[in-house]
């Protein structure tokens, strides 16, 4: 019997990748992001008998509300929840950070994960199936210019955890993936559009790939539904743990 996922922030990088690999794996998708065009490119390549695409700003709940309203019948089934959209902006300091980019943070990564969840709650608990946030080492590892980008991904991970708890004796698998460096449109979106920026951190780093991520996610997902994952962190074997920063008068 084939499964039914959903899959924010499906037009580039991680959902994108994940779009592709459910697809070929035979699973219904229903692919949600903010630009249409992409969408629409997905369902021109693929069809519309497995895919569905709905265009919105994940920050608009009563947008996301009329998108869940239009999911057509064959896809009204959700098995697997993938909240991926999500973004980071600027990498100031938090005593000179753009507090509107901040409220755009939380608003993405945080409050839109948490109602569209909630939404999707009483057809995972029927179906006995899955959720999985993307979360991220910033969230666990603290960085220079980190700061709310972190902090919201650390309540992803918490919330993922806080889910499995309630959640308990329903069925429902909750998993927190929390990747390390991933060469996809990330740089590019918190910089600005900033390409030198960005090919100068992924280059000679041998990053992983939106589809590395995808691997894993589709691994997860299709795991025994006597097992879970509660956290999966992992890294480019490049990338490992910085030392303490340390600040010494002068003189």
């Amino acid at each position: 019997m084939s499964r039914t996922i959903l899959i924010t922030g499906a037009t580039s990088g991680f959902g994108a990748a994940a779009v592709e690999r459910f697809l070929a794996d035979g699973w219904r998708v229903v692919a949600t992001g903010r630009r249409a065009e992409r969408l629409q490119q997905l369902v021109e390549r693929h069809g519309e008998t497995r895919l569905h695409a709905a265009a919105f700003d994940i920050r608009d709940a009563d947008a996301m509300q009329a998108a869940l309203d239009a999911i057509p019948d064959a896809f009204r089934g959700i098995d697997v929840l993938v909240n991926n959209a999500g973004l980071a902006l600027g990498t100031a300091p938090a005593q000179r950070a753009d507090l509107a980019q901040w409220r755009q943070m939380i608003d993405t990564n945080v409050t839109a994960l948490v109602a569209l969840t909630h939404a999707l709650l009483p057809s995972l608990i029927e179906r006995r199936g899955a959720i999985i946030n993307i979360s991220s080492i910033a969230g666990v590892y603290p960085y220079p210019g980190g700061n709310v980008y972190g902090g919201t991904k650390a309540f992803v991970s918490q919330f993922s955890l806080g889910l499995r708890s309630d959640l308990h004796g329903t069925g429902v698998r909750v998993t927190a993936i929390e990747p390390g460096m991933a060469e996809t449109e990330f740089t590019l979106v918190r910089t600005g559009g900033d390409r030198a920026a960005s090919d100068t951190l992924y280059t000679g780093a041998q990053p992983m790939t939106a589809e590395d991520i995808a691997g894993v996610i589709h691994y997860v997902a299709t795991l025994p539904p006597h097992l879970n994952i509660n956290r999966l962190e992992l890294m480019p074997v490049s990338q490992s743990f910085a030392g303490f920063q340390v600040h010494r008068d002068p003189g």
